[in-house]
C-alpha cells in the first residue's frame, strides 16, 4: 500500500491508458498473426457458387474480398477435378494472376459479365509469369490445368450460373 501512496497522481492516470494501448497492440498482433497463418495454409471455407459449362457442373469457391482473392489457391496441394476458384472483382478492369505460392498448375479463365469466356491462359506453378485477360472482364475462373481443354470449352464458350446472370 505505501508504495502505491508513493506513486505521482500523473503516473497512476495513466496507468489505465497505458493497459489499453498495451491491449489494442496485443490485438493487432494476434490479427497480424491470424493473417499470416491463413496465407500459409490453404483457403477452403469461402462461399461456394455451381456454375455450368454446357453439361458440366463446377463446384467454385468464390473469392469475393480482396484478401480472398490475393489469397487464392495459394498453398493447395491438390483440388477435384469438378472444382475450381471463382474470383470476383467490382469492376470489370484488364485482370492479370500469376501463381507464386501456388502448388497446383491452373488454367484461369478470363470471363465476361454475361458469361463468355474471353480467354484462358495455362499457368505453371511457382511462377510470377503474368497471365491477363484480353480485355476488361469483372471473372476469373481459375480450374485444373487440362479441365478446360478436355471438356473441349475455349475462348467464346458460354458459362452458366448466377454470378453471370445479374444484370
Amino acid at each position: 500500500m505505501t508504495r502505491l501512496s508513493r506513486t505521482r497522481p500523473a503516473a497512476r492516470a495513466l496507468a489505465p491508458l497505458r493497459l489499453l494501448v498495451a491491449g489494442v497492440l496485443a490485438m493487432s498482433l494476434a490479427g497480424l498473426a491470424a493473417t499470416a497463418q491463413a496465407q500459409e495454409g490453404p483457403q477452403l471455407n469461402l462461399q461456394r457458387v455451381e456454375l455450368s459449362a454446357g453439361m458440366h457442373r463446377i463446384d467454385a469457391q468464390v473469392a469475393l474480398a480482396p484478401q480472398e482473392r490475393q489469397i487464392g489457391l495459394m498453398n493447395r496441394p491438390e483440388m477435384p477435378q469438378h472444382e475450381g476458384m471463382l474470383f470476383v472483382f467490382e469492376q470489370p478492369s484488364e485482370q492479370c494472376f500469376w501463381m507464386k505460392n501456388t502448388l497446383l498448375p491452373l488454367t484461369a479463365a478470363f470471363v465476361a459479365d454475361d458469361g463468355t469466356i474471353v480467354n484462358l491462359e495455362d499457368m505453371k506453378p511457382q511462377t510470377l509469369d503474368s497471365h491477363c485477360s484480353k480485355k476488361p472482364v469483372r471473372f476469373v475462373l481459375e480450374m485444373n490445368q487440362g479441365w478446360f481443354a478436355k471438356k473441349g470449352i475455349k475462348a467464346g464458350f458460354k458459362l452458366g450460373g448466377a454470378p453471370f446472370s445479374r444484370k
